[in-house]
């Protein structure tokens, strides 16, 4: 098999080694707030946040873990879930294709 063949074949086992790595890394990211956090905060409107409807991993924490090791394990299952939702749509775009096509 060329090397072209074989990455149209794997490319997505290429990205989700990608995302899981950037997960890891992650944990050395500075805590002081991100742009848009810091302007709110420079703006005095901070404080008048509302909270999310939802949240599937509150505080990008696993509750049963600490520390690094739980934002880690918080990162990597929020890769699995967005993986997971795009080969669902991806296969259901395919199929969709498929009988119009």
């Amino acid at each position: 098999m060329t090397g072209t063949r074989l990455l149209r074949r794997w490319w997505w086992l290429i990205g989700l080694a990608i995302a899981g790595s950037l997960v890891l890394l992650a944990s050395l990211a500075s805590g002081d707030p991100d742009g848009l956090s810091r302007v709110a905060i420079d703006l005095g409107f901070f404080d008048r946040e509302q909270a999310a409807p939802f949240e599937i991993i509150p505080g990008y924490e696993v509750p049963f873990l600490g520390g690094s090791a739980s934002t880690i394990v918080a990162g990597l299952i929020g890769v699995v879930i967005v993986f997971a939702l795009l080969i669902v749509i991806g296969k259901l775009l395919a199929r969709r294709n498929r009988r119009e096509g």
